[in-house]
């Protein structure tokens, strides 16, 4: 599915009830005092990390959520498990929902990457939606794999509470999408550790009922 660059689009869906997606990041990674770019390295949580998510499924214990979707790496899955344990939802696992690939630059954090690659940091800075960091995928493709897999969500759970776990980066490729934002707006998108999102998804549109709670 292209990015939309303009308003959100999912004619499949009702237009007189909300499918609600409650978007989360998942919690504080090992790697966070070195402020690493991890990307689809498998890192884990800290014991704070999977608290973070304990919290946040425990605010979200009464809501009517069917499923919980989340990537199929450990720091995504490990909060999608405490979600759909609070919530008595099914938990599934989608590759899709990975975090953007980063190539060489992953396990590195900014200093380095601008002081061994400076001229791909200064391009991925001007241009994040279409620049490879890493040699690996832009961030125009992550939207496009992420918004395929939102779809398939979607269709699964039209009118219906769903909530997906993910990372910063797809989560702020699909709220911007919601927003009806081009990937230009990544960089104005905050996503903390634990963040949670909220959006209702109607015909042909998108509300974005809350960023970065």
């Amino acid at each position: 599915m292209k990015w939309c660059d303009g308003n959100p689009r999912f004619e499949f869906l009702p237009e007189d009830r909300p499918t609600r997606v409650y978007l989360l990041r998942h919690g504080e990674v090992t790697t966070f005092e070195r402020r690493t770019f991890n990307g689809q390295t498998d890192v884990g949580l800290t014991p704070r990390g999977l608290l973070q998510l304990e919290e946040v499924a425990a605010r979200l214990a009464s809501c009517p959520i069917r499923a919980v979707y989340t990537s199929d790496l450990q720091r995504s899955v490990r909060g999608g498990e405490a979600i759909a344990k609070a919530c008595g939802a099914s938990l599934f696992q989608m590759s899709e929902l990975r975090e953007k690939n980063f190539g060489l630059w992953e396990g590195l954090n900014a200093e380095e990457i601008s002081n061994r690659d400076p001229e791909g940091w200064s391009a991925w800075l001007t241009n994040p939606a279409d620049s490879r960091p890493g040699g690996e995928e832009s961030y125009r493709e992550v939207g496009e794999r992420a918004l395929a897999a939102f779809e398939i969500i979607l269709r699964k759970h039209a009118g219906e509470e769903v909530a997906v776990v993910a990372h910063g980066g797809v989560n702020k490729v699909l709220l911007a999408d919601a927003l009806g934002q081009s990937p230009t707006a990544l960089f104005r998108i905050e996503q903390k550790y634990a963040a949670l999102n909220i959006i209702d998804y109607f015909k042909n549109r998108a509300v974005v009922k809350l960023i970065n709670g």
